[in-house]
């Protein structure tokens, strides 16, 4: 790796204060809400997300007494409407505020790990930037998308993790996994880095470890205090909240909340490598076991990532939503917001020249805007692009893949610490 090639050579020197660039980020995302408000008002295309108005519309007929089910289209968990019950009265904004505010707490998150894991208070507000000032989160909250609220849930929990507070970790990551099902993904590197005598150092004693060790040893191990600990408090959170909502709404509630996007075909047009396939076979015999299959190359890919960096927990989570995200059978643009939230964290330890990162960071967007052409073309001039949409998926495909070869092959495992007291 050559001189150029040094740590921290890109890191944003931000000139205000935490408090500063809070407020900014603040601001930014509230002149959002309000420009969207206009947009909505004046353009044919829409500022608000399609899916805000499923989401209002839910929340009133939960404060009417009735199931959000009714809301055509609702494919969430009751507590989602629940949590906006308050706008019926407080006004259609209310929602993005909310949605907005876990924004901001999911990078003050952000800025707390990054703390934990070594960093100086400005190093550590410096890639907060990256979230903080970055327009896609900005947008998506702003335009009434809930996935920041699965972003603040999600580093909440790896923030109890870092700091010891396992029980409080489950509870959270419980909250996670029923509101969205993309972090249960995280349970087997969980699990593992939460075992006794996984600091053990070299590639041999790891090799050891899953090559030779006893089964009686493994499950002792298993047994762990902390393990037991936030395996039971996690599965009681999640299954208290899922019988409790059954009990109430029934069996549309399963149906809705969780086995539809473990069997959902989506063949409209969408970022998956998938989607021309399932489009091709969605009046065939084969559609479901097709789509049923299309998860095998996620298992694998997340099955091998948790055992080879379960010791670093953030990034094995990072690269677990990263391959989620691109192998899954459906991938949209809001759902890059899973692995962007865990980006900072990745980010100081990524060795990595400025230069390599910004063509990195060209590539993802030119894979991006060769998809959106002729998605373009087929959205509003209503001709038969999937092939080209399916062959610039496939590209985009490519790109993604490159890339976390990259911030793989770039990132170093040992602590920042002792790196630090040379900056």
């Amino acid at each position: 790796m050559g001189p150029t090639e040094r740590r921290g050579a890109w890191l944003p020197s931000p000139r205000l204060a935490p408090a500063g660039l809070f407020a900014v980020a603040l601001l930014a995302r509230v002149a959002l809400v309000f420009y969207g408000v206009l947009q909505d008002r004046t353009l044919p295309v829409r500022y608000t997300d399609v899916d805000y108005h499923v989401f209002t519309d839910a929340a009133r007929f939960v404060a009417e007494g009735r199931s959000p089910y009714l809301r055509a289209t609702y494919r969430y968990t009751p507590l989602l409407a629940w949590l906006l019950t308050p706008g019926v009265c407080l006004g259609e904004l209310f929602g993005k505020f909310l949605f907005v505010g876990c924004d901001l707490l999911a990078a003050l998150l952000l800025h707390r790990l990054l703390l934990l894991r070594g960093l100086r208070a400005r190093q550590a507000c410096g890639y907060s930037v990256f979230w903080l000032l970055n327009p896609l989160p900005m947008a998506v909250s702003s335009r009434g998308n809930a996935d920041s609220l699965v972003a603040c849930l999600v580093l909440g929990a790896l923030y109890l993790i870092e700091k010891g507070r396992v029980a409080g970790a489950a509870v959270i990551y419980g909250f996670a996994v029923h509101m969205k099902v993309y972090p249960v993904t995280y349970v087997l590197p969980i699990t593992l880095h939460l075992l006794p005598g996984r600091d053990c150092d070299g590639s041999g004693c790891q090799s050891r470890r899953w090559s030779h060790a006893r089964v009686s040893e493994f499950l002792k191990r298993v047994c762990d205090r902390a393990v037991l600990v936030f395996v039971a408090l996690a599965g009681l959170t999640f299954f208290a909240l899922s019988f409790g909502f059954y009990y109430k709404y029934g069996w549309e509630f399963w149906e809705h909340t969780y086995l539809y996007h473990l069997t959902r075909r989506d063949i409209r047009h969408n970022f998956s490598p998938y989607f021309y396939m399932l489009y091709l076979t969605a009046e065939s015999r084969w559609s479901f076991p097709l789509g049923i299959a299309a998860f095998l190359p996620q298992l694998v890919l997340l099955l091998a990532v948790s055992l080879a960096y379960y010791r670093d927990l953030v990034f094995c989570c990072f690269l677990h939503t990263s391959i989620f995200v691109t192998f899954n059978k459906v991938c949209t643009s809001q759902y890059f917001l899973w692995y962007l939230c865990l980006l900072p964290l990745v980010m100081p330890r990524v060795r990595m020249a400025w230069q390599r990162a910004s063509a990195l960071l060209a590539l993802w967007f030119a894979g991006q805007a060769l998809w959106l052409a002729p998605a373009y073309v087929l959205e509003f001039q209503g001709k038969n692009t999937f092939l080209f949409i399916w062959l610039a998926g496939l590209v985009f495909l490519l790109i993604n893949c490159s890339i976390l070869v990259q911030i793989i092959s770039h990132y170093e495992r040992e602590p920042l610490l002792q790196r630090l007291k040379c900056d």
